[in-house]
């Protein structure tokens, strides 16, 4: 079964350099926040880092506190069955109503029963009825 909810991701473009992941992440888990799933990309001078966490109010404030400029995008935060298949249920659902995905991430582990897939989408309403259906 898919449940896909709308949720909001962390954005936060830093400069590209070893180190800074952890000096973001380090002031997340020094206010006992969970990180539920990161992303991040980068070129030669910039980072982005994507985060979904339990409490991304106070992430954002801690992360503003310590001069980040962090900023939230609504997004689709999907929960299914962590086993064969499931991506291309979820995709195909999306395809089928003609629906473009603009980011995705995931985050499971081998052991683990379900997954949680975080996406953006051009229509993220549409995209919550497409996959709950």
């Amino acid at each position: 079964m898919i449940n896909a909810i709308q949720a909001k991701e962390i954005i936060v473009e830093v400069r590209n350099d070893v180190g800074v992941l952890f000096e973001m992440v380090k002031v997340i888990s020094e206010k006992g926040i969970n990180i539920l799933a990161v992303e991040g990309s980068c070129d030669e001078k910039l980072a982005f880092i994507r985060l979904v966490t339990e409490d991304n109010l106070r992430a954002v404030d801690a992360l503003r506190a310590r001069n980040y400029q962090p900023q939230e995008l609504d997004i689709v935060q999907v929960n299914f069955p962590h086993k064969p298949g499931m991506l291309r249920v979820m995709t195909e659902r999306l395809a089928r109503e003609g629906i473009e995905i603009n980011h995705l991430y995931a985050s499971a582990g081998i052991s683990e029963s379900y997954c949680t897939v975080v996406l953006s989408t051009s229509n993220n309403e549409r995209a919550i009825v497409a996959l709950n259906q």
